[in-house]
């Protein structure tokens, strides 16, 4: 009940924040986003609330896909409004409130697909590792499509109210490295966490998901030595990071929608 109350509560303020964003972008990129922080910071404390509830059963954890979607957006939110204090980030928000909000009724509206598991200390850390890493690297992709866009624009020398509404391009690709080293440093942890702890990784039915990890950590460890030795940027850097992001993509998600929704 306290789950659905407090998720259905960060649902309306998703929604609202959603719509007042895109009224004041439309209206002035230059407003003061005073209101609008504190509307996520509201949804973000309800969000949390409700994917606790919802993570946290009598029975252990419940690890189902929605559920860890769920959690993984509450991440990706609260890592850009801690970021936005500094940095103009609030144009993300169009795509991640609506998402949000998506993702919690989803999570409320649908029966768990997984039986719930005790786990010991050391695997849960594993999988906070893993969800941290998942979440910077989103929001990275994320940022690497805001980038893309941004560069088209302003290559076709076109403006909008989005465009005025970016930082500058080189802030723009400075933060979407900043994300991509934060989400390599925590893939890395997972991904030596998950062979340390994992006692096999056959039996468990990881190995596609711990192989395509690997491929992106490879992925991304080639664009940051291309970053650093060759200057990488542009659109070579956003198509790397998204090379990057589905393989995550598909080794995470897809792994639970097959073992989940296909091999029941």
């Amino acid at each position: 009940m306290l789950a659905s109350v407090s998720g259905f509560t960060a649902v309306a303020i998703y929604l609202g924040g959603f719509i007042y964003l895109l009224r004041q972008l439309l209206k002035s990129p230059n407003f003061n986003p005073s209101l609008l922080n504190v509307m996520a910071a509201a949804a973000i404390a309800m969000h949390g609330f409700s994917a606790a509830r919802l993570l946290f059963v009598a029975d252990g954890l419940d690890l189902s896909l929605l559920k860890i979607v769920t959690l993984t957006f509450l991440v990706i939110n609260l890592v850009v409004f801690i970021s936005g204090q500094k940095k103009a980030l609030h144009t993300m928000y169009l795509l991640l409130f609506p998402i949000s909000a998506i993702s919690l009724v989803a999570a409320l509206s649908t029966p768990s697909t997984k039986v719930a598991e005790v786990m010991s200390p050391y695997i849960q850390g594993h999988i906070l590792i893993s969800i941290l890493a998942y979440s910077f690297l989103a929001i990275a992709a994320l940022q690497a499509i805001l980038t893309g866009y941004q560069n088209w624009q302003l290559k076709h020398k076109q403006q909008n109210f989005l465009m005025r509404a970016f930082p500058p391009l080189q802030t723009m690709e400075k933060f979407l490295f900043d994300l991509i080293w934060a989400g390599q440093i925590f893939l890395s942890l997972s991904l030596i966490s998950g062979f340390l702890y994992y006692e096999d990784l056959f039996d468990q039915k990881l190995i596609h998901k711990v192989t395509l990890s690997l491929i992106a950590w490879s992925v991304y460890a080639v664009l940051l030595w291309g970053r650093h030795n060759r200057g990488w940027r542009g659109n070579k850097a956003i198509s790397w990071s998204l090379v990057g992001f589905i393989a995550i993509l598909m080794g995470y998600i897809g792994s639970k929608i097959v073992l989940e929704f296909i091999l029941v």
